[in-house]
Parts: C-alpha cells; sequence; structure tokens
C-alpha cells in the first residue's frame, strides 16, 4: 500500500492495485520463478563516410598523379590527363629518338667491319697449290730405274709374287709411272694413243687447291712455264701393260704443251677438249679445297722439270695469272720422264710369263713398253 498527498498536504493512502508501478516487460519472472536473461546488444553500424568524401580511392590516385607530373593537386582532372598524355607523348619520343640513333651508329659501324673483314679476307693468299704422286700401286704401270738389276735381283724378280714386284721395284730405287688414259672419244688429233708403236708412259699426280677465302675463288686458265729437258739417266723398265685400256678423270697435257692443253681425259662428252675452255676449279667461300689428276707426258727419252702458271678470278674482282710455289715459297717445279729407246734392260710380264724384251724384242707385249 502507499499513499498520496492530499489537497491540504497530508498523504492519503491508496490501494496497490491501482497505483503500483509498471514492471519493465520481459522482467516478470516465469512459472518456474526464473529470471529471463537481458535483450542482447544491437548489431553495430557500419562507419558513415566523413562529410568531406575522404575515403574516395579515385582521390588517392589522382593526388599520386598530381605529385608524379608535378600538377597542382586542385587543378582539373581534364588538366591532369592533358599533362599526363604530354609526358607519355615527350617519353615515348623520347624512346624512339634513342632507337633512332642507335640504328644510326649501327649502320656505319656495320659497314665499317663489313670493309674491314673484306679487307681482311682480299689480303689473304688467294689459295695454295700442293703437288703430290699418286699412291698406292696403279692397275697398270711402269718401273724405271737408274741402273741394270743384278742376276740375284732378277731371279727374286721373276720367281717371286707377281703381286709384290712393284712394291720390291721401289725398294730398289725404282720410279713409278703410269699409262696414259685411253682417249677413244677425243678429236682426231687424239685418236691415236700410241707414240713410236708403244702406249704413252705418264707421270700422274695429283693437285690440291686451298683456299681460306671467305669468298669464292675461280682458276679459269693454265699455263706451264719454265720447261727444262735433259736426255732420260733411264736404263732398266720393268713394265705391267694394260690388256686393252683404261680411262682416268683428269687432265692431260705434253712437255712442250700441244693445242689447247691440258685436255680432259673424263671418259664422257668433251674429251679431248681444252678443260678450262669449258671448266674451272672453284675454291674459297665454304668450299675449302679442289683438285685434279694430272697426267704429264715427257719427250721420249727425256727428263723434264717444269712450272705452272694459273690465272684466277675473286669477287674482288682481281684476275691476274699467278706462279705457283711450293711449301717453301720457291716456284713450284714438277719432275716428268719418258722411257728412252735405248734401255739396257726391259721386262715384260702381265697374262704372259716374264719376259726379257732386251733378248727378245719381238716377244709377246714387248712392243707396249
Amino acid at each position: 500500500m502507499t499513499t498520496t498527498a492530499s489537497p491540504d498536504g497530508t498523504p492519503e493512502p491508496r490501494s496497490d492495485d491501482e497505483g503500483a508501478p509498471a514492471e519493465p516487460t520481459g522482467q516478470h519472472p516465469d512459472a518456474d520463478g526464473d529470471t529471463p536473461p537481458p535483450p542482447a546488444d544491437p548489431a553495430p553500424s557500419a562507419p558513415q563516410p566523413s562529410a568531406n568524401g575522404g575515403g574516395r580511392p579515385d582521390e588517392s590516385f589522382e593526388a599520386l598523379v598530381s605529385d608524379v607530373l608535378g600538377v597542382d593537386p586542385e587543378a582539373s582532372r581534364r588538366k591532369k590527363f592533358r599533362w599526363l598524355f604530354v609526358k607519355s607523348a615527350v617519353g615515348l619520343l623520347g624512346v624512339l629518338g634513342a632507337v633512332l640513333v642507335a640504328y644510326l651508329m649501327i649502320k656505319p659501324s656495320t659497314i665499317r667491319e663489313n670493309d674491314t673483314n673484306t679487307g681482311i679476307d682480299a689480303a689473304k693468299t688467294p689459295f695454295t697449290v700442293s703437288v703430290r704422286p699418286e699412291e698406292g700401286e696403279p692397275p697398270t704401270w711402269a718401273m724405271v730405274l737408274d741402273r741394270e738389276l743384278t742376276a740375284d735381283e732378277t731371279r727374286k724378280l721373276t720367281t717371286g709374287d707377281p703381286g709384290s714386284a712393284f712394291s720390291y721395284l721401289r725398294e730398289l730405287g725404282g720410279r713409278p709411272l703410269v699409262y696414259a688414259s685411253v682417249m677413244e672419244h677425243a678429236p682426231e688429233r687424239y685418236e691415236r694413243n700410241t707414240r713410236d708403236g708403244g702406249l704413252e708412259l705418264t707421270d700422274a699426280f695429283k693437285m690440291t687447291v686451298l683456299s681460306t677465302r671467305s669468298s669464292a675463288v675461280v682458276i679459269d686458265g693454265w699455263k706451264t712455264t719454265g720447261i727444262t729437258c735433259h736426255k732420260s739417266t733411264t736404263q732398266t723398265v720393268v713394265a705391267m701393260p694394260p690388256q686393252g685400256g683404261a680411262t682416268y678423270q683428269g687432265i692431260r697435257l705434253h712437255l712442250p704443251p700441244r693445242a689447247e692443253e691440258p685436255v680432259l681425259t673424263d671418259d664422257a662428252e668433251g674429251q679431248g677438249e681444252s678443260y678450262f675452255g669449258t671448266h674451272y676449279i672453284e675454291v674459297g667461300g665454304g668450299q675449302p679445297s679442289g683438285g685434279l689428276r694430272v697426267e704429264a707426258i715427257a719427250p721420249r727419252g727425256q727428263a723434264c722439270e717444269w712450272g705452272i702458271k694459273v690465272h684466277y678470278n675473286d669477287s674482288y674482282q682481281k684476275g691476274e695469272w699467278l706462279q705457283l710455289k711450293d711449301a717453301k715459297g720457291k716456284p713450284l717445279r714438277i719432275r716428268t720422264e719418258s722411257v728412252p729407246a735405248d734401255l739396257r734392260q726391259k721386262w715384260v710380264f702381265a697374262s704372259v710369263a716374264w719376259t726379257p724384251c732386251h733378248k727378245n724384242p719381238e716377244g709377246p707385249l714387248c712392243d707396249l713398253a
């Protein structure tokens, strides 16, 4: 029970059910007398952007751009983008200018380098030549010696294995000659392949041409030089002549040369024609070497020495005649000999038994040596 004030200031009593203050909603105990838990706090609301708009991400980018370009941050966006365009254009022009300068510098440098390389290449010796006799035992041959065979040497030669005759005679100091190519398809001047009733014998050798130049060198002409001959000192010849004839690829010349020599010996079209009239030797420019087999025929009963001069052209428009030199830098000298008619000893063998033609000139194959 509570009291209220009366008009005269004296509190008046009031019943409990009329004036009891209301209890908070949800605070009443439930039937079991338990007090319910307090209500949960409301979720925090997201922070509101400030009134001046400082949270806009594009403004921080614009500030960065303004700082890079050196433009007043308060300048308009249009002005900022104009400055960005100008800066980009200037940068692009700078790059293009650097590329142009580099190109203009590279071109003269490349030209100078090419000129230097060209000068170095042109200063090199156009080619070098080496000459060596054919190696190994040819199919048919004749061996010449400056002395007679002794009785013991003759016995060993004629009773031994015919297959070892070549090497045995080399051991005795013999010098090999080979039978010249048969020129069946040559012009009329080469129809006859005999001289004084016998096949021609030749000093055959391999001529190799080398060049270290990066540009091509072409040899298109040939001359024999300094021919000197004397009587052959040969006293003995041992021959294994051919049964018919053989043809080898290469060139042939006589000493002194006949018209249009050297001529082609290949068993093909052009045989007997001038070799350098339709052919040439090319070296350099990625083709470091070239070569020929050469058949040189000396006059009957003569031994000769001679040199070679060749004509060449190159990509530097330098064409001239050049004397070939040996490894020591001296003019190249080649020795060529033939079989004399007045031999002391002359032996022939092949499909027939050993025949002493110096004792029996009419014996089989004696006219072929």
